[in-house]
């Protein structure tokens, strides 16, 4: 049964997102729309796979560094390794706000972590940023005077231009406390083929969100006054791999973490 208030017949990004990583939290228009995908450009499922590990990597770094507090901004659907259940077995007191625009993933997300505490689900929409700084459950978990990772993961790259992406991360990071962290990670345009780009596009733009293919130095000029960490905004698979693992090349997500210097 299709829960309520879900359209059924329109793809959805979190949803195609969830069928990449190989979940069940999609419906048959979300799988047509990633087999598509898939066809033209095969790579996109060692894309989605790449930006997770990435998040955990990223995630393990930030806490092991003493960074307590995670604001996920567009989260999308739970799945396995969640910020909150990364950061927590490197610091088990870690607070995490999961930020998403669209109810029904806010409503999955609550029902499945409303047990945990310290880890809120909020709705949020980014072109509005003001307002998620200003939501009270964010304020009653995440303490701006103390360093706080604002994570933004595969979100950039459907914001076009005219809305100004660089503006709308600052506007969400403005006032944070040294020592903050932003974790970006976002589709390039390097690297990829014509038919896959078109068919991306296509995909999304099925799915009501455009997609915004962007160069690596566009992407790093999204960190703003953030300082990205060794070894820089590199393609996902590249930032701090773990001892052992294979560094895949069919990647087109480019990825970091800066950090906000000192006064």
């Amino acid at each position: 049964m299709t829960p309520a208030g879900v359209d059924a017949t329109v793809p959805n990004v979190a949803r195609i997102y969830d069928y990449l990583l190989g979940g069940k939290d999609n419906f048959e228009v979300d799988r047509k729309a990633a087999e598509a995908l898939l066809a033209a450009a095969p790579e996109a499922a060692v894309t989605a796979r790449a930006n997770r590990a990435f998040l955990g990597r990223a995630v393990r770094a930030l806490a092991a560094g003493g960074v307590r507090q995670f604001l996920d901004v567009g989260a999308g659907l739970p799945t396995r390794a969640n910020v909150h259940e990364v950061a927590r077995r490197v610091a088990p007191d870690a607070r995490t706000v999961y930020v998403d625009h669209d109810p029904v993933v806010v409503a999955h997300g609550r029902a499945l972590l409303s047990e945990a505490p310290g880890v809120a689900v909020v709705h949020g929409d980014l072109y509005r940023p003001e307002e998620i700084r200003a939501d009270p459950v964010v304020q009653r978990l995440i303490d701006p005077a103390e360093p706080v990772a604002v994570l933004m993961l595969a979100v950039l790259h459907f914001v076009p231009d005219a809305a100004d992406p660089a503006g709308l991360v600052r506007r969400l990071t403005g006032g944070l406390a040294p020592g903050s962290a932003l974790v970006l990670s976002h589709a390039t345009s390097a690297r990829t083929r014509e038919d896959a780009v078109a068919t991306a596009k296509s995909v999304y733009t099925s799915a009501a969100s455009s997609i915004e293919l962007r160069s690596p130095a566009e992407i790093a000029r999204l960190f703003g006054a953030f300082e990205p960490t060794e070894p820089g905004v590199v393609y996902a698979p590249e930032w701090r791999p773990d001892d052992g693992e294979a560094v895949v090349q069919d990647s087109f997500l480019i990825a970091g973490v800066g950090l906000l210097p000192g006064a």
